[in-house]
């Protein structure tokens, strides 16, 4: 007589309630912003007194209108060093990326851990009903990922 095999009623395991990992659960919302007719000079002095190195360009309404980085500041120091003018001649406007690209706040944190590695940029603002609601930046990816060490990524 051969061996027969007998599965029970399994018991449900303790199911873990698995927590939206969202962009708008980590991004930062107390941004310091630019506006467009601000001079380069007083965007370098922001951005080295906060040691950050960019942040968005909104209008009057809070509506996104551009990003403003070191390196686009680095250009402009380049560019008034080679034709010898001054650099308090140039604003935000003429030296801001105005095709930002945006990320939206419910997405994922692993996606948009993704989206950053394949865009190469280093934050992403996030709009809501056409507003400036936050910014994620790869530092706050990785602040949410050290929280959730040790457990399943799921």
């Amino acid at each position: 007589m051969g061996i027969k095999s007998f599965q029970g009623a399994r018991k449900h395991q303790n199911e873990v309630e698995e927590k939206a990992l969202r962009v708008s659960d980590f991004m930062t919302r107390n941004l310091i912003t630019f506006k467009p007719e601000q001079l380069i000079e007083s965007v370098i002095e922001t951005l080295v007194e906060n040691n950050i190195s960019g942040g968005p360009v909104v209008n009057e309404n809070n509506e996104l209108v551009g990003i403003i980085s070191e390196g686009d500041c680095l250009k402009q120091i380049s560019d008034s060093k080679y034709y010898n003018m001054p650099m308090a001649q140039d604003n935000v406007e003429k030296r801001m990326i105005k095709d930002v690209e945006t990320i939206d706040g419910n997405m994922n944190i692993f996606d948009a851990a993704n989206k950053f590695l394949e865009s190469k940029r280093r934050r992403f603002p996030i709009i809501e009903e056409g507003k400036l609601i936050g910014q994620i930046s790869q530092k706050d990816i990785l602040k949410a990922a050290l929280q959730f060490k040790g457990q399943n990524w799921r």
